[in-house]
């Protein structure tokens, strides 16, 4: 719930910034509020929007400088106005592909889940990690689970893997740099050259395997689905325990993930990925 706002005497919009200090960082809420109003007209002065604000005029211009190295917001030199920059846009951009993304791949991972047996997972990078967005649980008693917005490893995950294949080997390098490869189980792979030589069998195959790399007794078949330009956006994946992920089903589940992924790249608009 929003906190409430005391109405000003002289009529002035109400303040921003009524909240308690230790519940917010004043600065960044500052921030984003000035962000929120530039977001309603096309641009502002620097007077016009301090007054929306209610913050004093140098206070407002430090914020919009801070904001426009980040590109945040732009300024025209020749209106001496302000508006709203396209780092704003993308990262805006970005949570509605996400939105999309979900939308677009919730029925095809529901047919996933009765087909295969198994819970379906939805996953993006975000940090050289896995991030579980979504999930269709299988109603069988023991089952994978993996609360949205939980990270995990790339390199011990079927989703991660399916990412990593398609990424250049450049960026998988960064990544495993600043991540490692840590040691989860047995099975876990631990090595530069071993992860690589998966990766080139993930791309051949089109889809990922991860045979209990990151918990003992559960394993994870995933492949990649495409935006419009060919590139790897996000990981669709089945997961459940070994004991029902038999050596026989793998086979036949590897193609069934890869066609649900191909699916869902299709609903998105996007470029289904070519055999290499």
């Amino acid at each position: 719930m929003e906190p409430k706002l005391q109405r000003r005497p002289r009529g002035r919009p109400k303040s921003l910034f009524k909240v308690p200090r230790n519940d917010t960082v004043q600065a960044l809420d500052r921030g984003i509020s000035v962000l929120e109003v530039l977001s309603r007209d096309d641009a502002l002065s620097l007077s016009d929007l301090a007054q929306r604000v209610e913050l004093p005029s140098s206070t407002t211009h430090r914020i919009l400088a801070t904001l426009l190295k980040r590109g945040f917001v732009e300024f025209d030199e020749s209106g001496q106005s302000w508006s709203i920059g396209i780092e704003a846009f993308r990262i805006g951009s970005r949570y509605l592909a996400q939105t999309n993304l979900v939308d677009a791949a919730r029925n095809i991972m529901r047919q996933l889940m009765e087909h295969s047996g198994e819970t379906a997972n939805l996953g993006i990078c975000q940090g050289g990690d896995v991030i579980f967005i979504s999930q269709k649980e299988t109603p069988n008693p023991i089952r994978a689970f993996f609360q949205a917005g939980s990270r995990s490893h790339m390199h011990a995950s079927g989703i991660g893997k399916a990412l990593l294949a398609d990424m250049k080997r450049d960026d998988v390098e960064k990544i495993m740099q600043n991540k490692g490869l840590p040691e989860f189980t047995p099975n876990t792979i631990t090595s530069v050259e071993r992860l690589f030589e998966d990766l080139e069998l993930s791309r051949k195959r089109g889809w990922a395997y991860d045979n209990e790399e990151r918990y003992t007794g559960m394993r994870c078949i995933a492949a990649g689905i495409y935006n419009e330009h060919g590139e790897v956006i996000a990981g669709l994946s089945i997961s459940g325990p070994t004991i029902r992920f038999k050596d026989n089903l793998i086979e036949k589940f590897g193609p069934m993930v890869a066609d649900a992924a191909e699916e869902v790249t299709r609903i998105m608009g996007g470029k289904i990925r070519s055999a290499k």
